[in-house]
This record gives C-alpha cells, structure tokens and sequence, in this order.
C-alpha cells in the first residue's frame, strides 16, 4: 500500500528542491542508469524519521561539497514501487533497505549505506561519509577527461 502523495510531498521536495531527480518510475530508473560514464546515485527516499532526521539532511550536507556525484536521483520507498524494485534490483545482492544510498561508478554499484548505518546517526557524521565515498570515488571522475574515463 503507497503513503498518500500529500504524506510524501514534503519529503519528495526536500530532495528535488536541491536539484536532486525524481525517478517515479522504473523507466525514469533505466533511462537516470542508462549513462554508465563517471558517477551517479540513487538514494531510496522513505517517510522514516531516520530519513527526516539523518539522511536526507546528510545528504544535502554532502552534496554542498565540491566533489560529488555526476547524477543523483531518488526514488520514494512506499510510493513509487516499481521505480524503488528497479533501483534494488541493480544492487540485488544486497537486502532492501529503506533510507539507503547507492553510488555507482562506470554503472557498477561501488558504495552502499544502508539504513542501519544512517539510523541513530547525526547528519553530520552522514554527510562525513558520503563525502569520503565522494573523494574516493568521484574525484577522479570529476578531474580526468571523458575519453580517459572509457
């Protein structure tokens, strides 16, 4: 069963406010995945109060820094199924997790944070790791040629 739109809408612009895309769909999943150059992520949006409270505003911490990904979308847990089922299905290895980040380089999944280590966590230390996963893997990608990155 979705959360009502009304629930989610706050929650939804917290992220696309900040220019972060809205993957509602699993077609939106492909087409956001389809660009397997340089950097992307996927966060898994939820109404949980370790999403208001630690990751969505972590993220937005993070994503203030130089470094960060090429491409960051999201997708809502309890709302948009289809498109959050094909974002999972990317990292299929991994149990479902809801908030969770997902970073991928060159269309490989390269970094994970699940719930567990967002829930109970301060945003600042949230955005300290994902700023660390952005040095490690977006760095080199922001800084070397395209034809490089082939």
């Amino acid at each position: 069963m979705a959360y009502p739109e009304e629930l989610v809408r706050p929650m939804r612009l917290e992220l696309s406010s900040i220019g972060i895309q809205e993957l509602r769909t699993a077609d939106d999943v492909d087409k956001f995945l389809a660009d397997k150059s340089g950097t992307s992520m996927i966060i898994v949006n939820s109404v949980c109060g370790c999403a208001a409270g630690g990751a969505r505003p972590g993220l937005k911490m993070a994503l203030q820094g130089a470094v960060k990904p090429a491409r960051v979308g999201t997708v809502f847990a309890g709302q948009d199924t289809e498109a959050v089922a094909k974002a999972r299905s990317h990292v299929a290895d991994i149990p479902p997790s809801s908030p969770s980040i997902m970073l991928f380089k060159d269309g490989e999944m390269v970094h994970f944070v699940p719930r567990h280590m967002i829930e109970g966590r301060d945003p600042s230390t949230i955005s300290a790791d994902l700023t660390k996963a952005f040095e490690q893997y977006c760095a080199a990608a922001q800084n070397t040629p395209k034809e490089v990155l082939k």
